[in-house]
Formats: structure tokens, sequence, C-alpha cells
């Protein structure tokens, strides 16, 4: 069995903590570790392959670092240039298997949903494993025991297939408002889609090039197009472009013959909103939810999330307030479904905050904007052992680099030196420059950058480690452009 990790997630719900750069899988919201390192973890026991993870390409770096900080392994990075939703990852990493002479049991897990009971976990998936071995395809449906309107429901025909508790599923209802979702858990025999899947991966083609061909053609032609380097395989940005936007329910689950569910009673949750995050987290005697430096006087049932600054809260009830850098969201907890909109409205408006928290991560470590004006700004780098920033320059901007704590070793035009502690350097407009550190300890710096643009968009690349460089023009070196 072969668990897939499904990590193009953007988590636009749970914003500001989640960003489009850093999402919410790649947080830790339910304890010390991250969703997608939870998700991992949980799927390490006997018969269980190492994972795949298919992720949006501007995450790589992010899902490698989060797998070496808990020694996690995958077989294989899976990069999409853009979403196309659930079925096209899954049908191209089924194609790949196949391809590959791999027809295995194909386990499919969004990497961002909280599952409290390993144990009851397991014997789920015993029994989705009979089933899928003769053929079908198994949904894991959580019982609905409460009407939650932001959840799609799954309607079980009751009649049991081999094994015994496996049912074959009726038909699937979209996401219902308070009354049908009520009538729902009343009527029982309904469940929640926890978008978890088990299938034979040629079984998942059939059904795939029967119901929804365009999918299964256009993610034909994008495997042959792509690129694999090593572990890592790049789609074909292109062909990829072509392919519509359907998950796995639409295209195949709610169309075959072959569709069953599997009940799924351990403590599953998609932590799809900020309401969620409050029903699995930790509460005090008043049921509020806190983390960071926060005060609460009289108030209950809140979720208050500080992020550096002091949050004091009096008199509230039902309120979701989340304090970041560049950010503060309130809301009312039963209007927390509204957040997707509000980010909607920010991206209409150009608004940065969506994309990027003040820190952004890189590769090579991470930069975090301290301060900026009409022409200046400043920012504290942090460079990780051994790393490097691609060699690079700026048509727009000089920056003054301070040596914080570290060692850097400087490439500025023709010259390349060494800054400890205390000491500085100036690199000026259209130099091209680079900054190392050659040291066992996290190099860091204050940088100070003046100039008349100072957009991310400045830089040209002409060399970089990690594979971002800008093509420049044949037949001319570094050298001649540094002159």
């Amino acid at each position: 069995m072969i668990p897939v990790i499904l990590s193009g997630g953007s988590g636009s719900r749970l914003w500001p903590l989640s960003r489009k750069q850093f999402p919410k899988q790649f947080l830790a919201l339910t304890g010390e570790h991250t969703l997608f390192q939870q998700t991992l973890e949980r799927l390490v026991f006997e018969g269980m392959d190492t994972p795949i993870v298919v992720c949006n390409k501007d995450h790589r770096f992010i899902v490698n670092e989060q797998l070496a900080n808990r020694n996690l392994e995958c077989q294989r990075i899976l990069m999409e240039p853009f979403g196309r939703n659930t079925a096209p990852a899954v049908a191209l990493t089924a194609m790949m298997l196949v391809n590959e002479g791999r027809d295995e049991l194909m386990l499919v897990l969004p990497a961002d949903h909280v599952l409290e009971d390993q144990k009851a976990l397991q014997r789920a998936l015993a029994l989705a494993t009979v089933a899928a071995e003769n053929g079908e395809m198994v949904l894991f449906g959580v019982p609905a025991t409460k009407p939650e309107t932001g959840y799609g429901y799954i309607k079980s025909t009751g009649d049991s297939l081999l094994p015994e508790g496996v049912s074959r599923v009726s038909h699937f209802v979209e996401k219902p408002d308070v009354k049908r979702a009520t009538e729902y858990v009343a009527s029982g025999g309904y469940y929640w889609n926890s978008g978890m899947f088990l299938f034979r991966a040629s079984r998942f083609l059939e059904e795939l090039k029967k119901h929804d061909p365009d999918i299964y053609d256009t993610c034909l032609l994008t495997l042959e197009r792509s690129e694999q380097d090593n572990d890592t395989v790049t789609f074909d940005e292109a062909t990829f472009a072509c392919c519509p936007d359907n998950s796995i329910d639409y295209s195949v689950m709610e169309k075959t013959q072959r569709a069953c569910v599997v009940p799924l009673t351990a403590g599953w949750s998609d932590v799809g909103c900020w309401s969620s995050l409050w029903e699995v987290n930790e509460k005090d005697a008043n049921g509020n939810v806190t983390k960071g430096d926060v005060v609460i006087q009289d108030s209950k049932n809140c979720m208050i999330h500080g992020n550096g600054k002091l949050v004091s809260v009096i008199g509230l009830e039902n309120i979701v307030v989340v304090e970041t850098k560049d950010a503060m969201m309130i809301a009312h907890k039963d209007k927390v479904q509204g957040v997707k909109q509000m980010v909607n409205t920010l991206n209409e408006q150009g608004r940065s905050e969506t994309q990027n928290h003040c820190e952004v991560y890189r590769p090579w470590g991470s930069y975090d904007s301290v301060d900026m004006g009409g022409r200046f700004q400043v920012k504290h780098i942090s460079v990780k052992p051994g790393a490097c920033l691609s060699l690079q320059m700026h048509h727009h901007r000089a920056e003054h680099w301070i040596v914080v704590s570290g060692t850097a070793e400087v490439t500025c035009d023709e010259n390349v030196f060494l800054l400890c502690e205390n000491q500085s350097t100036y690199i000026p407009i259209a130099s091209v420059h680079r900054l190392r550190n050659p040291g066992k300890i996290p190099l860091e710096i204050i940088e100070v950058q003046s100039g008349s643009y100072l957009g991310e968009d400045d830089i040209e690349r002409f060399e970089d480690i990690y594979g971002r460089s800008t093509p420049i023009e044949r037949g001319v070196s570094v050298k001649t452009i540094a002159q």
C-alpha cells in the first residue's frame, strides 16, 4: 500500500495564519509538529510503503525541510506548477506507478487533516484493504454526529459488502444548509466525506478514463512531458494548464458503480476553519483556546491566537481573534466560513498579506521584514549553515549588510571576503553579489535596502544551486555582466 499525500491546498479559511506560500499543512496547529508531519508519522507501521508527496512546486523546499526536521522519508515528490484539484494529482501519481509496473493500492490522504485515534485508523484500513483488493473504490466516511455545514456528505445504501462493515455509496451531497444537515444526522446512514480514499492504481485510471476522459488524456500527456530529477518529478506546466480542475469525487466517485464507504471513527477533522480548530484543541475551564501571549477576562468559548504581541480579551463569547505580525482577523465563531471570501476580497485588492507572512521561507533559510518606508526596507536574514543565496543583481536598489551573528562569505563583483559579527559591507546598485554561510551555526544579518524600487521581482539570478536561475543571454558571462 502506497500513501499518496496531497499537499497542494492553500488553507485560505485559516487566514491570516495560513498564507498561499506557507499554507496550513506546514503549520503546527494542534501540537508541536505540523499537520504535514503528523500525517506522515501516523503512516509509519507494518505494511505501509514510504509515501509519495504531491505538492505545489513553490512548496518543495518546505516539504524537504519538514521531512528532514522529523527524520521522515518520502519516495517521490511530485510538483504541480499550480493547483488543479485532487483528480489530476492522483491520476498523474497512478499513471507514474502503473508505468513503472507498480499497480499497488493507493491510500490517498490530504496533508492537513487531524486523526486522533491511530488504532481506529488501522482498523478502518484493514476493512478497506479487503474491499480495494476486490476491485472496490473505498471512501472513508466519518459518521455524521452533528449538523456540520462545512463538510460534504455521503449517503450509504446500508447494504453490507465484503468484508462486513463496508457498504455501497448511494449518493453524494454537497455542503448542506443547517436544516438539511440536521435532517441527515437525524435520519442516520450519512457520513461526512473525509477526502480519504483507497483503491488500486489501475482501477482508478480505468474509472477515470471512463467518466472523465479529458483529465485522463491531459494527464497522460502531462506525464510524458514532465521532467524527473532523482526523486523529484516536475509536471509540464503548459500541458498541465489544459487539465480540467476537478476533484476525485466529481470526476470518479460520484459516477462509478464501484464506490463504497468504510466508517472512520478516529477523531477526524479537516481543520477547515477556525471553529473546527477550536474544537480539536485543548480548552480551559471556560471553553477558551489560547496560544501565544494571551490574557483573557470574563470570556467564554473563544479562540485567541497571538503571535508576538500581548493580546488581551475582555467580555467576549464565541469570538475568534488571530494576531500575526502584519494582520489581525476578528470574527464570530459562527461566521468563520466567511474568512475565505475575505481572502478573495483582499486578493482582488492586490494585498500581499494573503500570499506571505512577514517571515518568508527560502531554501537557504528565511527573511523577515522588520520595517519599510518610501525608499527603504529593513530585513532580518537568516542563512542555514552551508547554504548560500543565488549569485544575483538588483537594478534599482543598493544594500547594506550587517552581521549580527555567525560568519558571512560575501561576493561583490570581483571581490570575495569574510565578515564576522558586528562587521558590515555595502552592495552598490547593479553589483553582482552573493551571500553564503560557510560556518556551522546560522548566519544572522540585518539588511538595509535603499532605492527607487524595492520589490522582490527586482532580481536577476546568474547562478543558483536551487534551480531558480534567471536565463541570461547566450555568450554573455557573469564577469561581463558585472563589468
